[in-house]
């Protein structure tokens, strides 16, 4: 693989001279703009705004724009005398667990490959510590003109980067979520979680992009005087529309089933532990409340009857 850039880590004091390469390539059928009347190649051209001309590769310089339309010209040498420390160096700045790491954060991915025979023991040294600590590095490189942030990790026998996001370049997500308050039944969380336990895992190296697969079909297709084949017909099940949640989890979990080839129907759930224990605490203290309100009532019912008890009268001796 072709290296895209050329310099090195900087892990405290030790240098490991190293090769960026890039770990991912884009596999989308790219189209060219033609003129649809005579099928005739659409070129862009650059022509200056002001004198109407084409301008040339080697004449297109950088500007910045200010607000109000005035530009400032940026040369390269404005540029390369800023201070970059970072122009050649990928330098870690600190070791952290992979979870600190926000997945928003990450974009490209790149192989780091050691630059000749005396990089390749320091290298394997940042890949054995870096396997050994169960962390990721994070660090700071130059690439294309600016700096960005890098996350190292180590796959297979190689160490990986990612480039990241700077955390002010994250977009917080005002209003993204619902606004209309909903309640979620511990049946359709039941129902939900054996949907989830029905679709398990996957193999990801068993997917694939059907829309390339389809899009390359009808290029062949028409490539050979054919007609392109019309696309199957959607459900008309979709967005928009009200459903029956429960219905709808049920028939998933069923259709799921039915594509592992297990037993389609969908059992009754029983309810969550949680639920048994505290109808048997209810049925505890139930008890528990009618053994001291019978027992209440019974000491009551004996005070009344004592109290409604005629009291004897004395018997009085006649005289002799």
């Amino acid at each position: 693989m072709r290296s895209i850039w050329n310099g090195a880590i900087s892990f405290g004091l030790v240098s490991i001279p190293i090769k960026l390469v890039n770990a991912t390539e884009s596999r989308s059928v790219s189209f060219r703009q033609i003129h649809t009347e005579d099928g005739g190649r659409v070129r862009y051209k650059k022509v200056c705004e002001l004198d109407g001309q084409e301008v040339a590769a080697a004449e297109i310089g950088k500007a910045y724009e200010e607000a109000d339309g005035t530009m400032i010209p940026i040369t390269d040498e404005d540029l390369a005398a800023l201070p970059l420390p970072t122009a050649k160096t990928i330098e870690i700045v600190a070791f952290v667990p992979a979870g600190e790491i926000d997945p928003l954060q990450m974009e490209a991915a790149y192989y780091l490959s050691a630059n000749g025979v005396p990089a390749a023991k320091p290298y394997t040294l940042l890949r054995e510590a870096l396997k050994r600590s169960d962390k990721v590095a994070v660090a700071k490189f130059a690439l294309r003109g600016r700096e960005r942030l890098g996350m190292l990790r180590v796959v297979d026998d190689v160490i990986a980067m990612h480039g990241l996001l700077w955390p002010d370049e994250i977009r917080a997500p005002e209003g993204v979520a619902p606004e209309t308050p909903v309640s979620v039944r511990e049946a359709e969380l039941d129902l939900a979680d054996a949907l989830m336990a029905t679709l398990g895992e996957v193999d990801l190296d068993t997917l694939h992009d059907d829309y390339r697969t389809a899009v390359e079909q009808m290029i062949a297709a028409k490539a050979e005087g054919g007609e392109a084949v019309a696309p199957p017909t959607p459900g008309e099940e979709g967005g928009g529309q009200v459903i029956d949640l429960m219905a709808a989890l049920e028939n998933s979990v069923r259709a799921a089933k039915e594509a592992r080839g297990e037993d389609a129907e969908v059992t009754e759930l029983k309810p969550r532990a949680r639920a048994a224990k505290k109808t048997a605490a209810q049925k505890t203290t139930a008890k528990k409340t009618t053994a001291k309100k019978t027992a209440a009532q019974k000491t009551t019912a004996k005070k009344a009857t004592a109290k409604k008890a005629p009291a004897k009268k004395a018997t009085r001796k006649r005289p002799a």
